[in-house]
C-alpha cells in the first residue's frame, strides 16, 4: 500500500499539509482546520502542488527566505488504500496513527476541495476494499 503523511504547518496561518504517495510523487492537500477526525465533520482541502516523494516524513524548519517558510511538525504517517481516484472525486482508506477509515476528497471548484470521513466504514476499523461481491448487492 502507498504512504501518507500529514504534517502540521506553522508557515504564515497554521495548517496541516496532505500527502498522498501516487505516480511517483507526493499529491498535497493544505487544510486549513486540520484533518477531520469523526463522521460529521467536513474540512477544505485545498490543492498545493506536488512534492517529491522525499519529504513524506520531513519535520524541521523551512528557513524565512524560502516558500513556506516555518515550522513543520509530522501530525500522522500511515499507508493508505485507493478505493478509486477520478479527477474530482478521491476515496481512500487511512491505516495511519489518527487518521483510520474510508476518507473522501471531493473537489468544489478548481483546487478547492472537501475532505471528509465516510459515513460508511468498514466493520473492523481496518483499510480495505469492498469485494465484488458486496459491490453488486449494493448495486
Amino acid at each position: 500500500m502507498p504512504r501518507f503523511s500529514v504534517q502540521e504547518h506553522h508557515a504564515s496561518h497554521l495548517h496541516w499539509d496532505l500527502r498522498l504517495e501516487k505516480d511517483g510523487v507526493l499529491k498535497s492537500w493544505a487544510i486549513p482546520k486540520g484533518p477531520p477526525l469523526e463522521i460529521g465533520i467536513r474540512r477544505l482541502a485545498i490543492e498545493t502542488e506536488d512534492h517529491p516523494l522525499d519529504y513524506i516524513y520531513f519535520e524541521g524548519v523551512i528557513p524565512p527566505s524560502h516558500y513556506g517558510a516555518g515550522i513543520v511538525k509530522l501530525w500522522d504517517k500511515g499507508r493508505y488504500e485507493i478505493e478509486s481516484w477520478e479527477d474530482d472525486k478521491i476515496v481512500v482508506f487511512f491505516d495511519g496513527e489518527k487518521l483510520k477509515g474510508r476518507y473522501a476528497l471531493i473537489r468544489l471548484k478548481d483546487k478547492n476541495w472537501l475532505m471528509f470521513k465516510t459515513k460508511k466504514q468498514p466493520n473492523d476499523g481496518s483499510p480495505r476494499r469492498k469485494s465484488a461481491k458486496s459491490l453488486i448487492t449494493e448495486g
